[in-house]
């Protein structure tokens, strides 16, 4: 999947994001109240759940090419026992990392299988993704949730198809054809067979059709908004075969 954005933007976005987690957060006097799109977590396992990734992907580029996944060196005893002060550290060794490799730098990723790079510039493009949802979920909580910024969606859309449709397998369902189409002008067509998930150019009848703004399509397709979020054409059980695929755990 080509990436869209350049790379010193993705840095600032992953900055952007991260604090906007950390600033709603900030305002809760319950750090373990439910996060109810991650109902397995509370507000303190949400922050330390970004603290982690953080973590892990500045080890994995600073080692370069590996078949391996890094190890992650024991943080720092001496940094403050304070929750958000200790996630801001690791979002600045993130970035740190990131900006000395540069965007070309292969290192170790999950998505190897996906056809996607494995290159830093893209763990950079990930992490926007990551941050930005992650700060939709500490603001379900605790303040009326934000649309994620409409450049984070553009990109986080053919971002998810790439590497999370592309390390889902075969389609397990009857072959469809399925257009998601942003308010904002952007479209992609997705193929969806027995061989994966492929995007289309041209013009194609669909089986159906997801519309709405960019920031709402990229949360149903992390399973955040629900089907009904959306303006729906065609096949309503296909679109939810498609908003429950892949099971993202």
């Amino acid at each position: 999947m080509t990436q869209t954005l350049a790379f010193e933007d993705l840095l600032a976005l992953v900055r952007d994001r991260s604090a906007a987690l950390r600033g709603s957060v900030a305002g809760s006097l319950d750090l373990d109240v439910r996060v109810p799109s991650c109902p397995d977590w509370s507000l303190r396992d949400l922050v330390e759940h970004l603290t982690e990734v953080h973590r892990f992907w500045a080890a994995a580029v600073v080692a370069g090419p590996s078949e391996k996944p890094p190890t992650v060196a024991p943080a720092d005893d001496t940094l403050s026992a304070d929750l958000l002060v200790r996630s801001a550290a690791a979002t600045q060794e993130l970035i740190a990392a990131l900006r000395t490799a540069g965007p070309a730098v292969d290192c170790w990723t999950w998505w190897g299988d996906s056809g996607v790079p494995t290159t830093s510039g893209a763990v950079a493009r990930h992490q926007v993704q990551e941050a930005a949802v992650h700060a939709f979920d500490a603001q379900l909580v605790t303040s009326t949730p934000q649309p994620v910024p409409a450049v984070v969606a553009l990109d986080g859309i053919a971002e998810f198809i790439g590497i999370s449709h592309g390390t889902a397998g075969p389609w397990p369902h009857e072959p469809a054809r399925i257009g998601l189409h942003a308010a904002e002008g952007q479209s992609w067509l997705l193929d969806l067979t027995t061989s994966g998930s492929h995007l289309i150019d041209g013009q194609h009848e669909t089986d159906a059709d997801l519309h709405g703004s960019a920031s709402n399509l990229l949360l149903a397709l992390h399973g955040r908004l629900p089907l009904d979020s959306l303006r729906s054409e065609g096949d309503r059980a296909t679109l939810e075969n498609l908003l429950n695929w892949p099971d993202l755990g």
